[in-house]
């Protein structure tokens, strides 16, 4: 064979190798005119992404990280135990988007979105005036009125702009063992945290001798004030340790049922709102870890105290729940009874005294300012008048919720003897501070409780609740059962396994792939309903290209398909667009569609 053979099948394959190199560029195709189009070569690459989530939580993790692959994202998990290491990684800025869930436990729709969404609101990492004037616009509006209002938000929120991307509406269920508890004593609220002071025992007997033992995840409590905290670690225990001048039915109407209001009152204009007080409720302390009666009756006094701290962004270090409590102007004492004679209440012609007075066994003969003169029997009350900042009829929901639990002005005052703004983290103490109530060296339990409950100790394992002696004693809305464990359970699964061998009594929040097992179980009973809690994903909005990018977010949002977790609960999931959805149905719907999300995805590769 020739020299001259052998080299012209090696020129065909180096000529087909250069070939095979050669990209085509943007540059390449903008300064080709000579009529021959190049076609543009496509970006295939995965785009990285950190999803931070918490081990509880890994199925739906799981079904995001499938999904987001799928769509061009190569996923990085940042999974953590529990919340309290995910709210640092979280509140460290370790993530890109985070998977986190919003319970509306006040039943009204302004507390869906404004601590989440508003410019400074207490859990929110967003800052869009749109979005302020939104959420603004609806607090001041009936329901009638709101729904437009709403509409627009999520518009905005979610297909416009991407703050965040849904994945379903849970239901609310819960498992007892019906051979220790009474099903019809055990309540499932739509809104509100479990109630303790209904459940009872099948045998009543018991109540003084048996404990009730139910369970939670979190270990870590972020704070027994409960201004300072609303999360899960705590909004079950501070709702039942603090007595509110409202509570909520369990299908969100407003009731004086076990609050410390026997009757209230709306003004005309909807901006004064009047609460006539009960007398038979006392504070609750620990002593040698036992729950006594401090003797100490919770009056108005303690009310304005607790509500004026509630309203004031700089009352406590690190408060928590200040936008719920915003709208608030002011809190006082009313003692002057023509006062409320000269009023007419909300779209009626009568008066505020005559509206405050139902159902009272004695009438108003004297409005006292110090609670150690009340006397209802003999027509001596507390009169609490709350002003708003403007209209805002949603300001009683937010005072049936735990952060507007009362606490005693005198106990709290006696703590809290730092400056706030000097607050040493080193050396200061807060009143609701875990560490207090945590056995061992730290352990000095100076909690006043105003509810029918007081936390006496509690450990990694544990929290031991005692019965509080001074709360409405002889009367229905006392608590049936004396002692009450609260057992930190991390996973659902363990949990699922106590509730079935008796070690706990009630599993509150069965997830709905575990929903088949507690029916299957005959010694068991299954409470469920749907439920005012949404799960969804929220981006980083500092240090991270998805806070700076709308492509990349909307190119999350397309990729999440709703039906796969729904058919992975067997349907016991509900699709959502916002936290304002199992309150309000705007019409709106998000779908999940893979060419649009390859389409953003495709933007932002090309922005870079």
């Amino acid at each position: 064979m020739t020299t001259r053979k052998l080299l012209i099948p090696l020129l065909l394959i180096l000529a087909l190798m250069l070939s095979a190199c050669e990209v085509t560029t943007k540059k390449d195709v903008s300064d080709n005119t000579d009529g021959d189009k190049k076609e543009e070569v496509t970006d295939n690459s995965k785009v990285d992404i950190e999803l931070l989530g918490m081990q509880s939580n890994e199925a739906d993790i799981n079904i995001v990280r499938d999904q987001l692959s799928k769509n061009g994202f190569n996923v990085k998990l940042n999974l953590q135990p529990d919340y309290g290491t995910f709210k640092a990684q979280q509140d460290a800025g370790n993530y890109d988007i985070a998977l986190t869930g919003w319970t509306t436990v006040t039943g009204n729709p302004d507390y869906a979105v404004r601590s989440l969404f508003t410019t400074g609101g207490d859990y929110s990492i967003m800052s869009d005036p749109e979005i302020d004037e939104l959420v603004n616009k609806a607090s001041t509006e009936t329901p009638d009125k709101y729904v437009d209002t709403y509409r627009e938000f999520e518009q905005k929120l979610v297909l416009d702009k991407a703050y965040i991307a849904p994945l379903f509406i849970s239901f609310k269920s819960q498992g007892l063992n019906k051979e220790v508890m009474k099903p019809e004593s055990v309540r499932l609220s739509k809104s509100r945290s479990m109630a303790w002071d209904d459940m009872d025992f099948q045998d009543e007997s018991k109540r003084d001798t048996e404990t009730l033992i139910l369970q939670q995840t979190a270990s870590t409590l972020t704070s027994l004030d409960p201004i300072k905290g609303n999360d899960g670690s705590i909004n079950m225990i501070n709702t039942n340790m603090y007595v509110r001048l409202l509570n909520l039915t369990d299908d969100d109407k407003l009731t004086t049922d076990a609050s410390l209001s026997r009757n209230y009152a709306i003004a005309e204009g909807n901006s004064e709102y009047y609460f006539i007080l009960r007398d038979d409720i006392n504070f609750a302390a620990i002593k040698d870890k036992g729950a006594v009666d401090t003797g100490e009756r919770v009056g108005a006094e303690d009310v304005v105290f607790s509500l004026n701290r509630a309203k004031d962004k700089n009352s406590v270090p690190d408060h928590r729940t200040y936008t719920l409590h915003e709208h608030i102007a002011n809190a006082e004492i009313v003692t002057d009874i023509a006062a409320l004679e000269g009023l007419n209440v909300s779209g009626s012609s009568e008066n505020v005294k005559t509206v405050l007075e139902k159902g009272l066994k004695s009438g108003i003969s004297e409005l006292v300012a110090d609670k150690t003169a009340v006397d209802n029997a003999a027509g001596k009350y507390q009169v609490v008048k709350v002003t708003t900042t403007k209209p805002f009829p949603q300001v009683l929901n937010y005072l049936a919720h735990q952060s507007a639990g009362i606490v005693s002005k005198k106990q709290v005052e006696s703590i809290n003897t730092y400056e706030v703004d000097k607050f040493d983290v080193n050396k200061d103490i807060p009143y609701g501070d875990q560490n207090t109530v945590t056995e061992g060296n730290s352990y000095n339990n100076q909690l006043y409780a105003s509810g029918p409950y007081i936390l006496s100790y509690k450990n990694d394992y544990e929290a031991i609740f005692y019965r509080n002696p001074g709360f409405a004693p002889g009367t229905e809305d006392a608590g049936h059962i004396k002692n009450v464990k609260v057992r930190f359970i991390k996973d659902y699964d363990s949990t699922l396994s106590a509730l079935r061998s008796g070690e706990i009594h009630v599993f509150y929040g069965v997830p709905e792939n575990k929903l088949d097992i507690v029916k299957s179980d005959s010694k068991l009973e299954l409470q469920s309903e749907p439920y005012n809690a949404v799960w969804y994903l929220i981006f980083n909005t500092k240090g991270r290209d998805v806070a700076e990018s709308v492509d990349l977010r909307k190119a999350v949002l397309y990729s999440i398909n709703q039906d796969e977790f729904l058919a992975f609960y067997n349907n016991n999931k509900l699709k959502a667009v916002s936290t304002v959805s199992p309150l309000v149905d705007t019409g709106l719907e998000v779908k999940a569609d893979a060419a649009k999300a390859k389409e953003h995805l495709n933007a932002y590769k090309a922005s870079k």
